[in-house]
């Protein structure tokens, strides 16, 4: 790619979600200010080669997208709708030539992501509006990495945005007092995203870098737009932890590592060191939440020199996590850092008490973390017998071929 190209991308990344987000505002029609945005970084990848890249891409980008948005207004103002554009083009013209100085833009920024995760909204609608407005990924893009048709995906785009005129969705940031609940939303949002690039749901691949690398770049634009909140600071935290390790994950052969066997020189140190500031950043306001108790579990991991992880103090804090989240995935999760930490035994015990309740029932993990007690106990054939349970039900080809290499490990064990 050259020069100009790489300019353009860059600023794809980082103005994409901006320019929308001011249109909208603008505007209030979001399939006018994503075409006007698409349309004026069309225009860049003409002009910039001929006049050089802008000093401010964001604010050349911004005020052709404006003009844009202005002349199509325009030339589509009927009788019917008279009333109405008068008013939307009066106010765009009122802004003038450079908009990007607007005070408010990143009110605008913010809105527009409390509005795609608004709570009236279905969850996988919440997700796609998010990566498609703020990320200005394609209805196909957004499609095959939620392993659905492009079809299926367009309509549930068309669905949300029609939600959002429809219901009369507001285009604001909550009022103080529903803040925090709102913001738990957006922020279960981003990480439903990260962790369906980090452990994707299904297909040929265990992760989907791009994915991951999206959902970590809308929670750092909320953590700039939220800096005095501790979870938007935690969870970036937890996804920085998490995605520094992503090249030791696989093999050369794109077999799984697992983590005690994973190339600790392979991970990603400065990640590593800006997640751990973030974390210090986010407890020191003494409110620890969720995605802060999290990180700080994979904050033991990440920091640690292979062999001495701190399981007694993962196994606490996974106690407290289960605590505020009530979730039969933390509890599977402690019952495995209970078992690293006390014996496989004392994880055994928790585990049964997982089966019983019934609640991951169709939950890969819970045999394979069984099995892989059986087998840290010499309990082969138990062991091989969980494997095959978990294989019957991993969602990824690299995990089912890892499952099926501990299980005929086991199988020719006595």
């Amino acid at each position: 790619m050259t020069a100009v190209g790489d300019a353009v991308a860059d600023a794809f990344r980082e103005e994409w979600g901006r320019v929308v987000a001011t249109l909208i505002a603008m505007t209030n029609d979001w399939d006018l200010a994503e075409e006007c945005t698409q349309e004026a970084f069309a225009q860049a990848l003409k002009s910039w080669p001929v006049d050089g890249v802008p000093r401010r891409p964001g604010a050349w980008l911004t005020t052709v997208a404006r003009r844009r948005a202005l002349d199509r207004l325009r030339r589509k103002s009927t009788e019917a709708t008279k009333l109405h554009q008068v008013g939307v083009i009066a106010a765009l013209e009122e802004e003038g030539e450079d908009v990007s100085e607007r005070s408010d833009i990143a009110d605008d920024r913010l809105r527009l992501i409390f509005t795609c995760c608004h709570p009236a909204l279905p969850l996988e609608a919440r997700t796609a509006l998010t990566l498609r407005t703020l990320t200005g990924l394609t209805t196909a893009e957004i499609a095959h990495a939620f392993l659905v048709p492009e079809a299926t995906m367009a309509k549930r785009l068309v669905r949300a945005k029609q939600k959002i005129a429809h219901a009369g969705i507001p285009y604001r940031v909550p009022e103080a007092a529903l803040l925090p609940a709102r913001t738990s939303g957006v922020l279960a949002v981003l990480y439903l995203l990260f962790n369906e690039g980090y452990g994707a749901s299904g297909g040929a691949d265990l992760m989907r870098h791009d994915l991951a690398a999206e959902a970590i770049a809308i929670c750092r634009v909320l953590a700039t737009l939220l800096p005095e909140e501790p979870e938007v600071s935690g969870l970036l935290a937890l996804m920085l932890f998490q995605d520094a390790r992503r090249d030791s994950r696989l093999d050369a052969d794109g077999e799984i590592v697992t983590l005690e066997h994973q190339d600790r020189t392979r991970w990603n140190r400065p990640m590593i060191d800006e997640a751990s500031a973030l974390l210090a950043g986010a407890l020191a306001r003494q409110n620890a939440g969720p995605y802060q108790l999290q990180a700080a579990i994979a904050s033991g991991h990440a920091t640690s020199e292979a062999g001495s992880t701190d399981w007694v103090e993962i196994a606490r804090l996974y106690a407290l996590l289960a605590r505020i989240m009530q979730s039969p995935v933390v509890e599977l999760n402690r019952a495995v850092a209970v078992a690293m930490a006390d014996g496989p035994d004392a994880g055994l015990a928790l585990l049964d008490e997982l089966e019983t309740e019934g609640s991951l029932a169709r939950y890969y993990l819970l045999p394979a973390s069984r099995a892989d007690l059986l087998r840290r106990l010499g309990r082969h054939a138990e062991a091989a017998r969980c494997y095959e349970q978990a294989l019957a039900m991993a969602p990824t080809e690299p995990e089912r071929r890892f499952l099926r290499g501990r299980m005929a490990e086991m199988t020719a064990l006595p």
